[in-house]
């Protein structure tokens, strides 16, 4: 085994969160959690060491980070000095307005609106409305497609910015809904489609404000 990189440990990272996911979603206990919280600690303190040992920063400069990042995003809970506002009577909305607002000035200082949370290269982004992709950015391009689907559709009605897809009929579990979603998924493959890269590819055009590709007509 070679030496450690960011590079190396991005595949544990993303194990040990989807494990802590599983072991929430199928109720695996207390004391599996807190392993699995454990192993995704670790990986932070992995980074944190990796970049300590290059003189960018380590893990309590990423905890003060993270610190000043709530203060600055809860002014209903902290005063500017970081100590608790005496009442929070804030609305939820309120609340989410600010976060959002919040969010959009960091990623403006940090890369400019128009390259927020956007996926790169794509002729959808280069021709979008910035203010659009301001409203929808900070979803991490590498979140798998259908995550990223749901998380775009969440910070576009928060932005009041209509949804582009039309009315579907969808079962009402979970379950059933997992079975359809999979069956999509066969199906494609069956037909030689990539559903997730298909998936990306909306998720491309809904954050450029573009419509949708029109439905390809079957064989008769």
């Amino acid at each position: 085994m070679g030496a450690l990189t960011h590079e190396s440990l991005v595949e544990y990272l993303l194990e040990e969160a989807f494990e802590v996911a599983e072991t929430i979603e199928t109720a695996g206990g207390d004391a599996e959690l807190k392993a699995e919280l454990g192993d995704v600690l670790l990986q932070v303190v992995l980074h944190s060491r990796l970049a300590e040992e290059r003189g960018a920063f380590g893990l309590d400069d990423v905890a003060r980070g993270l610190t000043a990042k709530m203060v600055r995003r809860n002014p209903h809970v902290f005063r500017p000095d970081g100590s608790l506002q005496e009442s929070f009577p804030a609305t939820v909305e309120e609340i989410v307005r600010t976060w959002d607002a919040v969010k959009r000035a960091e990623q403006v200082l940090h890369s400019g609106a128009a390259d927020a949370g956007a996926e790169p290269s794509g002729a959808e982004l280069s021709r979008a409305d910035p203010s659009r992709l301001g409203a929808l950015g900070g979803v991490p391009g590498a979140l798998p497609a259908l995550a990223r689907a749901q998380k775009l559709l969440d910070r576009a009605e928060r932005a009041g910015l209509p949804a582009s897809a039309g009315p579907v009929d969808i079962p009402a579990s979970e379950a059933d809904l997992g079975e359809l979603l999979f069956a999509i998924a066969a199906a494609a493959r069956a037909q030689g489609l990539d559903a997730e890269r298909a998936l990306r590819g909306a998720n491309r055009r809904f954050q450029a404000g573009r419509p949708a590709a029109p439905p390809h007509e079957p064989s008769p």
